[in-house]
Order: C-alpha cells, then sequence, then structure tokens
C-alpha cells in the first residue's frame, strides 16, 4: 500500500502501522463492511481517516459526543487534512467553512453526532455531497441493553442503505452479544469483514483493594503520583465534589464533575482536564466517554463500577500514548448491595435482568481474583493467550486458604434464619456476640450461635465479601436488602464442592511508586522545557497541549535531540504539516537557536529526495563556474533542484528537458551520477 504507507508517514507522521492496523486500512479503503474491534488506544481513528484520504468523495464520520469530534478534527486539522464537524458546539464560523468545503468538494471527512440524523434534509444532503463511506466510532452504542446505548445509533443502519456506500465500525468495548447486536442493527445481520485484535492494554497496570477509609485510599494512591492527570469515578454526585476538594486540600489540582453541574462549568472543566498539565477530575460516568486526552496516566475508581464492559472502558481512558499507566479500583460489600438492586429493581425483562448479574459477575470475579487479573478480565472477552506481569496479584500473589467450612458456617447462619438478615446480624451470630436483637429472636439458641469464634468481625466481613463476590449470596431487594443463597452456593453446602477465599485482613491500598521517571534523569531538564514550548504554542492557539505534539513525541525528541528539520521528521508523529508548523520552535528549545532551511528543501525534510537534494546542491556549487572554475556562472532554482531529487535515475532526456540546453550540458551529468548513487 505505497500510497496509505506515504500518507501514514508524511501526514500522520508513523514510519509503520500498529499492529493489525494495516488490514483493516486494506479492507475499508476497499469499500467492504467492517466491524474492527481494537483496545482504546490501539489507533482506531486511523483506521477510517487514512482511508477517507484515499478514496474519492466525503466519509461522514458518526461519533457520540462533541468534544470528541472537535479534538480528532482540529488534530486532523493541524495534520493539513480538511476536516469539520457540524454540532451544536460550532461557531457560526466553522459552520460556514464545513459547508464552504462540502460545496467545494475538498471537505475528507465530516463529522456527526447521532441525533443530527433526526433532523430534516440531513439524508438529502449527504446524498447531495458525494458522501462515499460510513464510519462509526464506539459501535457499541448501538446496543440497547449496552451501558452506553444512544437511541440515534439505531438510525445508522438506515444511513447506509439509504446511501448504499460502505460502512466501518469501530469499538473497544464489545462481548459476544454486543458483537450480534452491532452487525444486526448496522449491517442489517449480513455479516462485514471482521477484525479482532484484542482487548489487551499492556502498558495499563491492574489493580483492586477492599474498602478500607476509601477516601484515605484514593488521596493515598494521588500523592503517589502528584503532577500527573488522573479520573477519579464515583458512584454519586455529591462524593464527586467532597473527594475533589479533599484532593485540593492536599495540595493536588482538582475538580468534580457531574450531570447535575451547569452545562458551561462542565465545559469549562472538560477544556481545562484537556489543556492543562497534572490536573485530576473527580466524576460520574458522565465523564470521560468523549475524552481524547492521550496522556492521562492513571484511573481510580472510589466505587465499583457497573459491569465489566463499564470497567474496561472506564480504565482504558489512561494511557491512550501507549505509555505506562495505572489503575485502582475499590470495593466492598455496599457497592455489591447497590450495584444487585440496580439490576432487580430496574425496569428490563428478566432474561436481560440474568445478563446483568452475570455481567456483575464476572466483575465481582476479577474483583475477588486469586490469581492474575489479566488473566480474568481478558477471559471475559474469549481471550486465553495472556501474558501479564503487570498487575497486583502479579506484583504480590495473595494467601489463599480452604475457605470451605467458613462459607458453610455462614450459608448455615443464613438458611437457619430464614433468609431475612444481613451480614451485621449474621456476624454477630457466628461471633456469639450478645446484643438485643440476637435475644429477642432467640437466636442465640441455634446451632450456629457462636461456632465462628476462630475468627474476628473484620475477617467474617471479608468471608461475606467474598461469598458476595462469586454470587453465593445476593442481597433480596424485597426483604430490605437481607441476604438469600444462590443455587451456586448448594454443592458448598452439600459438602459437594470447596471453595478458595484470600485471607484477606482488610489491609489499606498498596501504595505503589509512580510512574515518574518518563525518561533519564539526564533527558528531564530537556523534556521539560519542550512540554512548556508545547504549552505556550497550544494556549496561543487555543487547542489541548497534545494537539500539537502528544508525550510520547515530546519524550523521543528529548531522547533524541534531533539536530535539524531532517532528523526531526523522523521522530514518530511528526508529519509534513506539524514539521512546518513547529519544527523550527522545538528544534530552537532542543538545540538553542534553529538551523535555518529553504523553504522548497524544508518540504522535502524526512525524506530520502532531502539528502538527494543536498548532494545536487555540492555538485551543484562544485560547477557554478564549471569544470575549471572559469566560466560565466550558472544555477539551477531551489524548485528545479527539487524535481531533480524526485526523479528516476538515468532518465537523462527527462532531466535535460527540466534544465534547459545551457543548464543541462554542466549539470546533467553530474546530477545522473548523485541519482544513480542514491538509487
Amino acid at each position: 500500500m505505497t500510497g496509505a504507507a506515504t500518507l501514514l508517514r508524511d501526514v500522520f507522521g508513523f514510519d509503520a502501522f500498529r499492529p493489525g492496523q494495516q488490514d483493516i486500512v486494506e479492507a475499508v479503503t476497499a469499500g467492504e463492511n467492517v466491524l474492527a474491534i481494537m483496545p482504546t488506544g490501539g489507533g482506531k481513528s486511523l483506521c477510517f481517516q487514512l482511508p477517507a484520504l484515499l478514496r474519492d468523495g466525503v466519509t461522514v464520520v458518526i461519533s457520540p459526543l462533541i468534544a470528541l469530534m472537535r479534538d480528532q478534527v482540529r488534530a486532523l486539522q493541524e495534520a493539513g487534512v480538511n476536516a469539520g464537524a457540524l454540532t451544536s458546539g460550532n461557531t457560526p464560523e466553522e459552520t460556514d467553512a464545513v459547508w464552504e468545503g462540502l460545496e467545494r468538494g475538498d471537505l475528507k471527512l465530516l463529522y456527526m453526532a447521532p441525533e443530527r440524523l433526526a433532523a430534516g434534509g440531513v439524508m438529502g444532503m449527504l446524498r447531495r455531497v458525494g458522501v462515499n463511506m460510513i464510519a462509526v466510532d464506539e459501535a457499541h452504542c448501538v446496543s440497547q441493553w449496552g451501558h452506553d446505548f444512544r437511541p440515534d445509533y439505531l438510525r445508522i443502519g438506515e444511513l447506509r442503505r439509504a446511501l448504499d456506500v460502505p460502512l466501518a465500525a469501530f469499538t473497544a468495548t464489545a462481548d459476544a452479544e454486543t458483537q450480534i447486536e452491532i452487525i444486526e442493527k448496522l449491517f442489517d445481520g449480513q455479516a462485514p469483514s471482521k477484525f479482532l485484535h484484542g482487548f489487551d492494554r499492556p502498558n495499563i497496570h491492574l489493580a483492586f483493594a477492599a474498602k478500607d477509609g476509601p477516601r484515605r485510599q484514593i488521596l493515598d494512591f494521588a500523592d503517589a503520583r502528584k503532577g500527573q492527570s488522573g479520573i477519579v469515578y464515583c458512584g454519586t454526585r455529591a462524593k464527586t465534589e467532597g473527594l475533589a476538594g479533599g484532593l485540593r486540600d492536599a495540595g493536588h489540582l482538582a475538580l468534580h464533575y457531574h450531570g447535575g453541574m451547569d452545562a458551561e462549568d462542565r465545559r469549562i472543566a472538560e477544556r481545562r482536564f484537556q489543556q492543562e498539565d497534572g490536573l485530576i477530575v473527580v466524576a460520574t460516568v458522565a465523564f470521560g466517554m468523549g475524552i481524547d486526552k492521550p496522556d492521562i496516566r492513571w484511573v481510580a475508581h472510589a466505587d465499583l463500577p457497573k459491569s465489566i464492559e463499564a470497567y474496561y472502558q472506564e480504565i482504558g481512558r489512561a494511557g491512550r500514548d501507549g505509555a505506562p499507566a495505572e489503575t485502582l479500583t475499590l470495593f466492598g460489600p455496599e457497592d455489591i448491595r447497590l450495584r444487585r438492586n440496580q439490576i432487580d429493581e430496574g425496569i428490563a425483562p428478566p432474561e436481560r435482568r440474568a445478563a446483568d448479574h452475570a455481567r456483575l459477575n464476572a466483575l465481582l470475579g476479577l474483583a475477588e481474583a486469586l490469581e492474575c487479573r489479566r488473566k480474568n478480565l481478558l477471559a471475559y472477552f474469549d481471550e486465553t493467550e495472556v501474558t501479564c506481569g503487570k498487575c497486583d496479584l502479579c506484583d504480590t500473589p495473595v494467601d489463599v486458604f480452604d475457605g470451605t467450612v467458613a462459607v458453610r458456617k455462614a450459608l448455615s447462619a443464613i438458611l437457619r434464619t430464614k433468609e431475612w438478615f444481613g451480614s451485621g446480624h449474621l456476624i454477630d451470630i457466628l461471633l456469639g456476640a450478645q446484643t438485643e436483637k440476637i435475644r429477642e429472636r432467640g437466636h442465640d439458641s441455634l446451632p450456629t450461635y457462636g461456632v465462628g469464634r476462630e475468627y474476628s468481625k473484620p475477617q467474617w466481613q471479608a468471608v461475606f465479601r467474598q461469598m458476595m463476590g462469586h454470587d453465593l449470596i445476593r442481597p433480596d431487594p424485597t426483604r430490605h436488602g437481607a441476604l438469600r443463597m444462590t443455587d451456586a452456593a448448594l454443592p458448598i453446602l452439600r459438602d459437594e464442592a470447596k471453595i478458595s477465599l484470600r485471607r484477606d485482613t482488610i489491609k489499606s491500598a498498596t501504595r505503589r511508586p509512580a510512574v515518574k521517571a518518563m525518561v533519564s534523569d539526564e533527558d528531564a531538564p530537556l523534556l521539560s522545557a519542550l512540554k512548556a514550548k508545547r504549552r505556550g504554542l497550544a494556549e496561543a492557539a487555543k487547542v489541548p497541549a497534545y494537539i500539537i505534539f502528544n508525550d510520547k513525541t515530546l519524550i523521543e525528541m528529548a531522547e533524541k535531540r534531533p539536530a535539524n528539520l531532517d532528523a526531526m521528521a523522523g521522530i514518530s508523529g511528526i508529519g509534513a504539516k506539524k514539521l512546518d508548523s513547529y519544527g523550527d520552535a522545538f528544534l530552537e528549545v532542543i538545540n538553542g537557536e534553529a538551523a535555518q532551511m529553504h523553504p522548497t528543501r524544508r518540504k522535502l525534510a524526512g525524506r530520502d529526495a532531502g539528502s538527494i537534494y543536498d548532494r545536487l546542491l555540492e555538485v551543484q556549487a562544485e560547477l557554478t563556474r564549471g569544470e575549471g572554475g572559469i566560466d560565466k556562472p550558472l544555477t539551477c532554482s531551489a524548485s528545479m533542484l527539487a524535481k531533480v531529487a524526485q526523479m528516476r535515475s538515468g532518465d537523462a532526456d527527462a532531466m535535460n528537458r527540466l534544465l534547459g540546453e545551457r543548464r543541462a550540458e554542466r549539470f546533467t551529468a553530474a546530477f545522473l551520477d548523485v541519482l544513480l548513487d542514491a538509487g
């Protein structure tokens, strides 16, 4: 794919595709219907942006959030691509520019929210402007029972049929059930070309901890990562405000975000998070789906997410640049009760409630895992070939014991009290406590009274939490949260099966060292200076810093210290447009001053033709006054030398025509030798 490879280098600044990208780009470019499931940070957007440049006409991109669309459009425009978005957040000037680009026929990517498809006249407009492909980002939003359902995504299938153009759907979050739903709703059940490129994000460290003073646990985790961008997800709006205040009191740059805030305040929070380094946002899940910030270094959950898909997507916002990132998820019995009750008290039909309990079970199984969390997580997505080394259980294997007897005692206490009580009263029975509630109900005469004195109250709490995590017991919303036994517990109760538990002492979350060593001590001052330059340019342009260059690109600059534009062009993430826009500014930071280069030569920076141009210039200097040095001075223009540098070697006739008779006589033979040496 010569054309694709050239655009990949010149527009996007990459020398090679990431794993899996090239096959998808080829299929999308060829006009196939495509469903691609790739991990967050795996480069999904390039898989439809690059084909859009290779194909005639306009590619319509359906994307769920304005912030996400605006970021991608700005990044494309910075790279020299004519892209635009029609959103309610546009200024009149932005909207006019989009329409002008469509009328001229040179707009390549048009971003739209799915809700816009409901507007009258949109279908006719898209037919008129020559749409030749539809790309759907976050395609899992079409799933009616998913965690991010958007009703207007159901209109996309109708759009595909009306325009009769190929459709490429992308997501990072789709289990087998959701994949079936995507194919049914977007492709009318006709199987597209399917690319499943794994769910693993090996740069993300996974960790869970039982709640033990969760506010302190989150503050400790953030303290160990001071100065790094992070997100803390909370279950309630009030908690976001309180925890953000606690982080500020502890010296962090932090703000809160939730759906109850004024729209302008939410926009300010989003903009600050995009543009400021080291900011922490404490948020409900209303925040994040449109966040395209690549250098989020950590994500913490102060409360248990609602499903394994929600968990996977939320932690996936960390480390999109491929650099190391960390996560911490706190959970406790109250989280489990809340999530069970939300499912049981919802309006979904019974079969959907059963599926939602299964999804929650998968997340609880991950939380209570006895070995490698990554294996547990990826097994849910049917991946079995897993290499980890980056989770808390691989760092420190847990102490496991045979918990069968303890679980059987707890189940017996539940059954003998007719499944009418919560864990607090049941633990009092097992410990033989003398409470008024026990005496009033005669529970001190039960066979299970006092049989659990080998464990302390916190240890029994850990046993009950793990039993809930293994779905052996569930809170019953019709009995005010009393615990009842599930069918899964019967084999243990009958002594037909055993169960292993963690010897959980409910200790606080481990303080792992922060991932601060992004570069060596020697390169750290330069990286800091490069970030300062980036921040200044971003503030002047009123764009997020990573739109200029992401952290990974700056790190490579700091380590390789390019001396000129040719070397700068070899840095990953620097395409021709960005090299022209920012190359000199960053070279000045690295080398003290920018090496001046003729504008024509700048256009060849980083290409083979650039070094050929330099050699032609040397040869021309030697022959300016002829071989003997006594002839009348004669030179070629810079544009003429650039054309020679890009010619095929050995084509003397073409070179003679380009140079003209006088110049050809003096330079053709020597220039052909340069091309031959380079070829």
